[in-house]
């Protein structure tokens, strides 16, 4: 008689989507996610100070500066950053427990914490955004409204060098129309759950249940 099956289940993916901005990472993220439902997001570590209505838990891990020192002495954060004082990270047990159950993970992130993020768990997989053409770069970030002048070409002058960091991805992705580089993004993950990596428990399962 065959042995019964364990009931294995894979890890989830670590997807982590980053590019210089205004290539459009945020609007493909939020389409993944709309058509994921399942999809997990992690919540950062941040010393900043709560605004009004967010809940701790849920839009971020609110700490203190020494907790946070103290959870990077001890490799608690997959990445982390120090921006105006406060800092921003993170937190590995939150992304790999949601992994661990096999729940796929998105980490829209940028790009030199995408690189820490590399170092420390090289199975995730790295997705950049592009735009088509810096010129289309500009006309996004001048059509968003948002900046003044100056910060638009401080944003232009650092893409260039942003792009150049392309090659320390898995996949680059053209933004020319948001939906189709989301449909791309999806193919991607879909690729990926079947890595032998992921799924070799299969045949081990397979041989497992030989008569």
């Amino acid at each position: 008689m065959a042995n019964q099956k364990e009931n294995v289940t894979p890890k989830g993916v670590l997807l982590v989507v980053s590019g210089p901005s205004g290539a459009g990472k945020g609007t493909i993220c939020q389409m993944l996610r709309d058509r994921l439902p399942d999809l997990g997001y992690s919540i950062s570590v941040t010393t900043r100070q709560p605004r009004n209505g967010e809940v701790d838990g849920v839009n971020y891990f609110f700490k203190t500066v020494p907790e946070v020192q103290d959870m990077i002495a001890k490799g608690e954060l997959l990445e982390y950053a120090e921006v105006y004082g406060n800092y921003y990270g993170t937190p590995r047990k939150y992304v790999m427990d949601l992994l661990d159950k096999g729940q796929d993970v998105l980490l829209e992130i940028d790009i030199q914490g995408a690189l820490q993020i590399k170092k420390r768990f090289p199975e995730g997989v790295f997705v950049f955004i592009v735009p088509p053409s810096l010129e289309e770069l500009s006309a996004r970030i001048y059509k968003r409204g948002t900046d003044s002048v100056d910060v638009i070409e401080r944003r232009m002058a650092s893409a260039a060098g942003e792009l150049t960091y392309a090659a320390e991805y898995d996949y680059i992705i053209v933004n020319d129309i948001a939906e189709k580089a989301a449909n791309k993004v999806l193919t991607i993950m879909e690729a990926e759950r079947y890595r032998v990596a992921r799924t070799y428990f299969i045949v081990d399962e397979i041989c497992k249940g030989k008569a």
